[in-house]
């Protein structure tokens, strides 16, 4: 006899979403489907017909989240649709920016799932140690690129101003500071996952998933997309019950005619080797990839030199050609593409992390009880606002509802 359990919304994530379990007479779940019910907010529409410099003001408003990812993506394919090529400086400096975000957001996701893994004992120990993390790789956003919700200095071209080389000399000491405060927060959070998993019975293979992973640099990006390999579905035509693909509001998007795992763990596993699967691999990568962030942006900030200059001139006519932004946010690839002609944005599109991996969070559920599907879902970190890309809306006679697809 098959049952059905519904979580509505799921919880400790970014925007708003369901969780769908089939489950057998054992609770096991047969048949996953987790899915965006979070309103369309119409950006990508916004963009369209305005100077080419509006795209990664109005973009780094998709989500307050993860704001600084789409403010360089979008920066980074309007600079390609206008056949820029930033200067060295901008690069670091933008380089430095996204790895500290990166930190930031990972510290964040610590505390979100801090009440599933950290003790009682340790809690306000852990809660501080995120506090002091976020603190200082929030420093970092900041001065490099005006603020950490919207970044101001960003701009098409690379960036509005170079930092001064007492401000480089003060974020290399606040980040070598930081060092050993950072690796202690990842082997507390790692230890806290280890011992936690266990005690609750979760399974090794928790979210075990074999779908191609989707990765395109272990730090920041690259300014090219496969489009022959990519596609993408309306939830109608993905889902097998009728009304969750009638209520889904994100596009299916598939490489090679195949959903993917997209985020840390894909990264890691791509670029640094790392080995694992599932829940629990999902914890200790993210986990791991703050110190390769760090890293990253330490050596940024090594190479800037404060005499460059950080932005190029540019024709704001455009190319008419298709520029790409393909760059790694905290919770995967997020991309990114424009099109600029006669000094005006013609085309806008966005695939982001989330909409990579909600058709593979559904699944990742199938195999286990019912009552590990929401640690499943919390482990890809999803941000739901980000992802959508359809909305529901009525016909004539306001009888039938149907799912047509627009752009964020």
């Amino acid at each position: 006899m098959k049952d059905r359990v519904v979580i509505s919304p799921t919880t400790r994530q970014e925007g708003h979403a369901e969780l769908v379990m089939e489950v057998d007479d054992e609770g096991i779940v047969t048949k996953g489907m987790y899915f965006s019910i979070t309103p369309v907010r119409g950006l990508e529409k916004m963009v369209l017909s305005k100077a080419p410099e509006t795209a990664p003001v109005l973009c780094q408003r998709i989500c307050g989240v993860c704001p600084i990812p789409h403010t360089l993506a979008s920066a980074e394919a309007i600079d390609q649709a206008l056949g820029i090529e930033i200067p060295k400086a901008a690069r670091l400096l933008r380089e430095a920016t996204l790895a500290a975000h990166n930190i930031n957001s990972a510290a964040i996701h610590h505390f979100l799932v801090a009440p599933d893994f950290v003790p009682d004992e340790l809690f306000a120990a852990a809660v501080d140690s995120v506090s002091e993390v976020r603190k200082n790789v929030q420093y970092v956003v900041d001065m490099i690129a005006g603020e950490g919700i919207h970044p101001s200095d960003v701009r098409v071209g690379g960036m509005a101003r170079n930092i001064t080389p007492f401000a480089k000399e003060r974020l290399i000491e606040r980040m070598t500071a930081l060092k050993p405060k950072l690796e202690a927060h990842i082997e507390l959070i790692k230890n806290c996952v280890a011992e936690s998993a266990e005690k609750m019975g979760m399974p090794e293979d928790l979210g075990v998933v074999n779908q191609p992973l989707l990765a395109v640099h272990p730090t920041y990006g690259v300014n090219e997309f496969d489009m022959d390999a990519f596609s993408e579905v309306l939830p109608e035509a993905w889902y097998d019950d009728p009304e969750v693909g009638k209520r889904g509001c994100s596009v299916i998007p598939l490489i090679n005619g195949t959903n993917v795992e997209t985020g840390p763990r894909a990264r890691m596993e791509k670029f640094q080797g790392f080995k694992g699967k599932g829940v629990i691999a999902q914890h200790v990568a993210r986990a791991d990839e703050m110190m390769k962030n760090y890293e990253a942006c330490m050596e940024a900030l090594d190479a800037i030199d404060p005499a460059a200059s950080a932005r190029a001139d540019y024709d704001p006519r455009g190319t008419g050609e298709l520029g790409f932004g393909i760059i790694e946010g905290p919770r995967g690839t997020n991309a990114h593409m424009a099109k600029v002609e006669d000094g005006k944005t013609k085309f806008y599109s966005a695939i982001v992390p989330t909409t990579w991996n909600i058709p593979t969070m559904g699944p990742a559920t199938e195999g286990f009880h019912h009552e590990f599907g929401p640690h499943v879902i919390r482990a890809y970190d999803p941000c739901l606002s980000c992802a959508t890309h359809v909305m529901v809306v009525d016909d004539e006679d306001k009888s039938i509802l149907k799912n047509e697809m627009v752009r964020i």
